[in-house]
């Protein structure tokens, strides 16, 4: 059957493949239209947190300053111009009407695995360009950093489809510098503390900052600046991971490598299996508690599910919105 002329192109499926493109990236656009940032949900117990969320306001701006009045707020006086004018003066401020939405995407070569239908870093990568849209479409400004196998690059925060595009176009080229012959040396020896670090400088109160990466490297100096971050922002961290990161099957021998060593284990015993387990359960609590100390908000985001489901449960569109 041919295709109708100005037919409009699906929006693609759910992440699926070793790699991802900018055109699928933009395409999500459509499939964002059901998430609406500014509503996050209660669902973070049913998304595995169990952490309460505390959200915070998008700030107020300064708009004028005017004569005293009696009932006006005295921690709004503006000391300076009343000591120049010999008159009380106030600050008066609005709410911003748009607030800068900061994603962390990680596209590092611990993300380049998958065994359910994507790789972490495809399904990562869709869930951020879901995200952007989402918060685009909700009058926010959009950007972010993208951590590659090259480094880090940042894209500014921008209320435009082309900040979208911009931060997507790094995203996907981030993508495709994964392969397995690529090295996973890190290139930025800061890691993720670094990362969450340069956060920190970037951002200011009231932004939202979603954190999309498997949390290879969370160590202590991630958990110190998380909780800075989550001190003046609204921080929700989304734990990509294949189910296979989980539990082992007992397929046998196997060969696992990380790109530069390798070693053959044989998954058919029960002891490996079980002490594989066992420490994913412990890297997995930690990183739980880290975000609840923190007050802030993590949903696990596995291979082979829909991302924009998940997102979904954590920021659905109010019936009549």
């Amino acid at each position: 059957m041919p295709l109708r002329p100005h037919a409009r192109p699906r929006a693609p499926l759910p992440a699926h493949g070793v790699h991802c493109n900018l055109q699928e990236l933009t395409l999500l656009r459509v499939r964002a239209a059901s998430l609406d940032l500014a509503t996050p949900r209660s669902a973070a117990r049913a998304t595995g947190s169990g952490a309460p969320s505390r959200q915070r306001g998008r700030g107020l701006e300064f708009e004028e300053v005017r004569a005293y009045a009696p009932g006006d707020d005295v921690r709004t006086i503006d000391w300076r111009v009343s000591a120049r004018t010999g008159r009380a003066h106030t600050r008066l401020f609005r709410a911003e009407r748009e607030r800068p939405v900061y994603l962390l995407l990680d596209q590092r070569q611990s993300m380049f695995f998958g065994t359910r239908g994507s790789m972490k870093s495809v399904q990562a990568a869709h869930a951020a360009a879901l995200l952007a849209w989402a918060a685009l479409a909700g009058g926010d400004r959009v950007g972010g950093l993208v951590l590659g196998s090259a480094g880090r690059q940042e894209s500014r925060p921008r209320r435009s489809r082309r900040a979208v595009l911009e931060f997507l176009r790094i995203a996907s080229e981030a993508n495709a510098g994964l392969g397995p012959t690529v090295s996973s040396a890190e290139a930025d020896p800061s890691g993720l503390a670094g990362a969450l670090t340069s956060l920190r400088r970037l951002t200011r109160p009231g932004a939202l900052i979603l954190l999309l990466s498997d949390f290879h490297d969370w160590d202590a100096d991630c958990e110190l600046q998380l909780k800075l971050l989550a001190r003046h922002c609204e921080v929700h961290g989304l734990e990509v991971h294949d189910p296979m990161e989980r539990s082992l099957p007992p397929a046998g021998m196997a060969m696992f490598s990380d790109g530069r060593l390798q070693v053959l284990a044989d998954t058919a015993s029960a002891d490996l299996r079980e002490a594989y387990a066992r420490e994913s359960l412990q890297r997995l609590t930690r990183l739980e508690e880290s975000f609840r100390t923190a007050r802030a908000r993590l949903t696990p985001l596995p291979t082979g599910i829909d991302a924009a489901e998940v997102l979904g449960r954590c920021y659905a569109r109010r019936r009549g919105a």
